[in-house]
């Protein structure tokens, strides 16, 4: 399909810099697939959910993914991708010109790493020097990874330390957030359980590939990027009970969705997992795991505009998203929340 066809315009003041305070004072638009949009809040969730539904949440933790330091004389930035083993990770580099493989990258508080190999794609393979566990090192010298659109408009500060966090986060790796889950308080998670909708976890550490646009004119011709996950057995088999009394998996965020469907064969049946997926979904696949998609608003002409145009329809996206500006959502990371019950 052609990209140009989940283009929208979105005028920049509807980009969120902050998130709700509360977290779950954020608005909620339903989009179902027959009655009107309804307008209403993180909040409502549990009653627009039923007893025997579960929700799906992604217990990846951000990481301080970003480095600033040089190569000699010449300034550098780093976003952290892709984690290879315990030293090693897949990075972008700003500035990347003035990289080649074999230089040492110095950061802040003594940190250094060795450019061991430049990728196709423009990426390379960084060593970490030293003894101390990387994770370590980021604390010492990363700061939270947001995401461009609000990176370019206002620095990081201590606050994203927290707010770029979700309540589940358990699993360290992940360089971006799983933004559906933001909005989540223990307040609001006590009201679900009371509501006898239950609640499951797995890993996808999100990467920064889920920043990066979509160059190719037709959707076939995008090479998609590959993130890490994970779901256990014990996970897998309680999941498929659900499905099997008749209730609804409801993912929490394109994360949790992408990994449910990776994880599930042609028969319906979720199976565990334990690494790569590089699944692209776009209008015309059948989802198999999933029956709904809790999920903030995503970019114009984004590998996540094409799946959430997969699960309701493309056309009736478009209207959903027309209304949301309209009606001033706030959108992206930070952003106000959708619902989708196809």
């Amino acid at each position: 399909m052609k990209v140009d066809l989940f283009d929208f315009e979105l005028p920049t003041e509807r980009i969120a810099l902050r998130p709700a305070r509360p977290r779950d004072a954020a608005k909620m638009l339903v989009v179902d697939g027959q009655t009107p949009f309804q307008d209403r809040g993180v909040r409502d969730l549990p009653s627009l959910l039923e007893a025997g539904d579960v929700l799906v949440f992604n217990d990846t933790r951000v990481i301080p993914a970003q480095l600033e330091g040089r190569r000699g004389e010449a300034k550098i930035g780093v976003t952290l991708h892709k984690r290879v083993d315990l030293r090693r990770w897949q990075a972008f580099i700003r500035n990347a010109k003035r990289v080649r493989e074999g230089d040492q990258l110095v950061f802040g508080g003594g940190v250094t790493a060795i450019a061991e190999q430049r990728h196709k794609d423009g990426s390379f393979t960084l060593a970490f020097e030293g003894g101390e566990p990387v994770e370590v090192l980021l604390d010492r010298a990363g700061t939270m990874p947001l995401p461009p659109y609000i990176a370019g408009k206002r620095q990081t500060d201590a606050q994203d330390r927290s707010d770029y966090q979700t309540m589940f986060a358990t699993e360290d790796g992940a360089v971006a957030a799983p933004t559906a889950a933001l909005h989540f308080t223990p307040e609001l998670v006590q009201t679900i359980d009371e509501a006898g909708i239950g609640r499951e976890t797995l890993t996808l550490h999100v990467g920064a590939g889920t920043f990066l646009p979509v160059k190719a004119e037709d959707t076939d011709d995008h090479d998609m990027h590959s993130e890490i996950g994970r779901i256990d057995a014990q996970t897998a088999d309680r999941l498929n009970s659900v499905r099997s009394a008749g209730g609804r998996l409801i993912a929490v965020g394109t994360t949790s969705l992408r990994l449910l469907e990776s994880a599930t064969g042609e028969d319906g049946i979720i199976r565990p997992f334990a690494g790569e997926t590089d699944i692209f979904i776009t209008p015309g696949y059948e989802f198999r795991a999933v029956d709904g998609l809790m999920t903030n608003f995503h970019l114009p002409k984004s590998t996540l505009m094409m799946l959430v145009s997969a699960l309701m329809g493309r056309e009736r996206m478009l209207e959903a998203y027309a209304h949301a500006i309209a009606n001033n959502y706030r959108f992206y990371s930070y952003g106000d929340s959708s619902l989708l019950l196809p």
